[in-house]
């Protein structure tokens, strides 16, 4: 693989969670890797009392603590880190940016003249509109001596209005070729596989259709709570969090036409199109096609869970949801008519992201009924996280007299590769970034058209007091009106176990 070009990666909100957790150690395993350009710094930007040393030890604690290699090497990483600087600074406060572009003016030199530029939003979304109209005031998004891109971690606007608003704003500072909306699922090896999976192969496309699926889950389960995070979770919720984003991109990876050529710019096309093909949700319809819930305290193995409403920072009242499914439509010639049904949730049985796509049963019932169900409950499940990988299930006729038919499965674990070990999405992501390529980030159109199909949901909850707010037990599947979704389809929710093959347990309720 070709090294990325020179260039400096300016953090902003260097002295926060998201930088320690994942995008230094990301940046150390991509020099590992010696995947980072021959020439490059990394500036961390932020309001905390550091110099280049202190933040320098600091990282230094913060990449052996999160870092995916088994072993740091104390020589490269000491190299690593004399490339990371820190300017302390209050990112927004124009005046701020004269010695910030001072500091890109000597960093330059270090790396061989007029520099390429990253600008990495890590900061609470309200910065995002001042720290881009403070480096277009002092020409710091001019390409003339290098190109600038300018990176945003979600939440990327809270409706369909502010998103717009946002991106109208961003585009008075960056182009669009320069501006890079992240999502990290879109980083993650096993959704990336889908795109292989469906287009490499000439086994599966022919049948990924209405003509032969049933209905499409998409899980996203998450077994803890909102942990500390409960100011910014109760403004959020699960729909903002997880679906408008993560999980409607996985929805457009599965459901998109093949693209004309394996480039960003098709690939972004055809998933745009899946987002503008979805069936809007009127009023009268959300009651029967969303379903959303909140947690409440119950008792696992002993060890009480407390309720949402209990946690840290959250209104005693609080109507966020926790959980929330929905039952969707696309309405086009390859899927119109098939639903979709998503769901998430924190503190559910366990941790779990899954995409499970159920085949439509044999037209005709050539064996007993008792073991029709079986043998006609074909399913294909790509797991995205844990125990990375897919699964093929299928009848099979038992050994013996007649024709007794069980389910057999074939499986593929990411972990029997030898010697490749997964990634972390920002490494991907990040390294994308640097190379110019944004296949993997969402485009403004794309970003506009999943609000478009959220925000009427969010509007019913806020304006129709009718629609409720189930309470589910914590350690539980959710509320159990969620089942209600597949009324009319003879069919549940899938309740997947963390290992990819064990069917012989579920977890219980």
């Amino acid at each position: 693989m070709n090294k990325p070009n020179n260039c400096i990666i300016v953090i902003f909100g260097a002295s926060g969670d998201l930088t320690k957790r994942k995008l230094m150690p990301s940046l150390y395993e991509l020099y590992d890797k010696n995947l980072m350009p021959d020439a490059f710094a990394i500036v961390g930007i932020g309001r905390t009392e550091y110099d280049d040393d202190s933040f320098r030890v600091k990282m230094d604690k913060d990449i052996r603590t999160f870092t995916k290699s088994k072993k740091v090497d104390d020589h490269d990483l000491k190299k690593f880190l004399s490339r990371v600087h820190y300017l302390r600074m209050d990112p927004g406060k124009e005046n701020e940016y004269r010695q910030f572009s001072q500091k890109l003016n000597a960093l330059s030199m270090t790396i061989g003249g007029p520099a390429n530029i990253i600008y990495y939003m890590s900061t609470t979304p309200r910065l995002y509109r001042d720290i881009t109209s403070h480096l277009g005031s002092y020409e710091l998004n001019r390409e003339e001596s290098g190109w600038k891109r300018i990176v945003f971690e979600k939440p990327f606007g809270y409706d369909l209005q502010s998103a717009r608003s946002l991106n109208n704003h961003i585009q008075n500072y960056f182009k669009e070729n320069q501006v890079y909306r992240i999502d990290h699922y879109l980083g993650k090896e096993t959704v990336q596989n889908i795109l292989a999976f469906r287009f490499a192969n000439g086994i599966f496309e022919p049948l990924w259709n209405r003509n032969y699926i049933h209905h499409v889950e998409i899980t996203a389960a998450e077994n803890l709570g909102v942990e500390n995070r409960g100011k910014y979770y109760d403004g959020s919720g699960a729909l903002r969090d997880m679906i408008q984003n993560h999980l409607l991109q996985v929805l457009a990876t599965i459901a998109m036409e093949p693209p004309a050529k394996f480039n960003d710019k098709s690939i972004r096309d055809e998933k745009v199109k899946v987002f503008q093909s979805l069936c809007p949700l009127l009023p009268e319809s959300i009651p029967d096609q969303v379903v959303r819930g909140q947690y409440v305290a119950s008792v696992i193995n002993e060890e009480p869970l407390k309720a949402y409403r209990l946690e840290n920072d959250v209104p005693e009242h609080s109507m966020t949801e926790t959980y929330a499914a929905i039952k969707l439509f696309i309405d086009n010639w390859r899927w119109g008519g098939i639903p979709f049904f998503i769901r998430t949730g924190k503190r559910l049985p366990i941790r779990i992201t899954e995409v499970a796509i159920h085949f439509n049963k044999t037209p005709h019932h050539l064996f007993t009924q008792e073991f029709q169900s079986i043998a006609n409950d074909n399913l294909l499940i790509i797991r995205i996280q844990p125990n990375e990988g897919l699964l093929l299930r299928f009848g099979m006729k038992t050994p013996g007299a007649g024709f007794q038919i069980q389910s057999v499965d074939m499986d593929f674990h990411y972990k029997d590769l030898i010697n490749i070990e997964l990634p972390d999405a920002y490494e991907r992501l990040l390294l994308d970034c640097m190379q110019g390529d944004a296949t993997l980030y969402a485009r403004s159109d794309a970003v506009e058209a999943c609000w478009h199909f959220i925000t009427p949901i969010l509007d019913a909850w806020q304006n129709n007091p009718s629609i409720k707010l189930y309470g589910y037990p914590a350690g539980s599947w959710g509320p159990k009106e969620a089942s209600l979704l597949f009324s009319g389809t003879g069919k549940d929710w899938r309740y997947p176990v963390e290992s990819l093959t064990d069917n012989s347990k579920l977890i219980e309720l």
